[in-house]
């Protein structure tokens, strides 16, 4: 998701594809949307990748959206998604969420990818952290062009994708939700099926509520109000 910034003030801190009134049968009761961890690994996996969130990816101030709305919040996860330290974070934290749902909601899944460019580092990180922990259950990974090629075969997605796959469709920062649903379309078009949305950060300004509307939920690591503590 792009985002143009206008000026930086200072750097900051049950519907019919199965959506449950409690998203997130694997959290502590009462949870909120994002992730409770339970284990002190993962409490400090996910502490310490908000910090790199918050040290790398995240200014407050007056920006300009790439959907040209006004926001006081600008996140660019690229940053930290493409850090060698923030990568193994979010392929751990990521991995973990994924299998927990995975498991929980006896959900078959080969592949995970999104819109290039912010879902391809997470994406590769969570696919590579499942091959390396839990081969068996190794994640494909796949990307989502803008556009189709305008030459050879015309293709959209790339990578590790066919019709009939059953995915994880990834973004990194979800305002409106335009993005994630473009390459939902795509991959819908192209014949694969999408089990949820795995999104690093959710602005909560009605992204997710447009994409849960299209009956896919949407399972967020970390949302404003978790990141800035609000």
């Amino acid at each position: 998701m792009t985002f143009h910034a206008v000026s930086v003030a200072r750097r900051g801190a049950g519907n019919k594809r199965g959506i449950h009134h409690n998203p997130c049968p694997w959290q502590i009761r009462a949870c909120p949307r994002t992730p409770h961890f339970k284990s002190s690994r993962m409490l400090a996996t996910a502490a310490a990748l908000k910090k790199l969130l918050l040290a790398k990816s995240v200014r407050t101030g007056s920006f300009t959206l790439a959907s040209g709305k006004q926001s006081d919040l600008y996140i660019d996860c690229r940053v930290t998604a493409l850090d060698p330290f923030g990568a193994n974070l979010i392929g751990d934290l990521g991995w973990h969420a994924v299998r927990s749902k995975i498991h929980s909601e006896h959900l078959k899944i080969d592949a995970i990818g999104g819109m290039t460019l912010g879902a391809d580092p997470i994406s590769l990180a969570i696919g590579m952290t499942s091959a390396a922990k839990h081969p068996a259950e190794a994640l494909q990974v796949f990307t989502v062009r803008k556009e189709p090629k305008g030459h050879g075969a015309g293709k959209q997605i790339e990578g590790n994708f066919k019709a009939g796959d059953n995915v994880i469709v990834v973004d990194d920062v979800i305002t409106t939700g335009g993005s994630t649903l473009k390459a939902i379309d795509a991959i819908e078009r192209d014949g694969g099926k999408v089990a949820f949305c795995l999104v690093l950060v959710d602005r909560e300004e009605g992204g997710r509520q447009a994409i849960e509307a299209r009956g896919i939920h949407v399972l967020p690591l970390f949302t404003r109000s978790t990141l800035l503590g609000e």
